[in-house]
């Protein structure tokens, strides 16, 4: 059997997506908190202590921790933690050995780049959701998102999305003049239209 193929290097599309998100959490309001977002089970304060939750398992990751054991949701909303935990991923993920050494993650054993990958698609499709729920620019990181894209359309198809086991919905097809980033959470299962400004639909 031939070894998985390393996926390229996602360490640029995780720096940008976590800065992008870190911004995003930080311009939420107290007011905002109980409001519900695109992802159904989450309302703003929730998404935001999700987001927190998943870079603390990209952090983990390399200092060998089995991340499976870990909270799906931390304890509390911290856009300050949120950041200070994506710079010491960033930090961490910075010996290239690791974009090849195989993890474990929740969706199977995989490449590092593989792993990171898929943290880099949850901060910018929640990127998204938040962004959307709380009135914020959703299009800020299009290059990130369109080397995401690549990775996703390859490795989370449209036909495995029946299996109850995949955490994603039934790809939604784009809008006219739809952005990177909205694309993305259209493959995530994300109907866009409604949380959408009029001028923009």
């Amino acid at each position: 059997m031939n070894a998985p193929t390393t996926p390229p290097d996602p360490r640029p599309a995780f720096a940008a997506a976590t800065t992008w998100v870190t911004g995003l959490l930080s311009a939420v309001t107290a007011e905002q908190l109980d409001a519900p977002t695109p992802c159904d089970e989450f309302d703003v304060g929730t998404l935001g202590a999700h987001l927190l939750a998943t870079a603390q398992r990209a952090a983990a990751l390399p200092e060998g921790v089995d991340v499976r054991t870990m909270p799906f949701i931390a304890d509390r909303f911290d856009a300050e933690e949120y950041a200070a935990v994506a710079a010491r991923a960033i930090d961490l993920w910075s010996d290239d050995a690791m974009l090849a050494r195989m993890v474990q993650v929740p969706w199977g054993e995989v490449p590092g780049a593989g792993a990171l990958w898929g943290y880099v698609n949850e901060a910018l499709v929640h990127g998204w959701d938040l962004a959307v729920a709380t009135g914020q620019p959703s299009e800020a990181v299009p290059e990130a998102a369109t080397a995401t894209l690549a990775i996703v359309r390859r490795f989370i198809r449209s036909e495995i999305r029946q299996d109850p086991n995949v955490p994603f919905g039934v790809v939604i097809e784009p809008r006219p003049g739809a952005g990177p980033v909205e694309t993305l959470a259209n493959w995530s299962g994300r109907e866009s239209a409604a949380w959408l400004p009029a001028a923009t639909r």
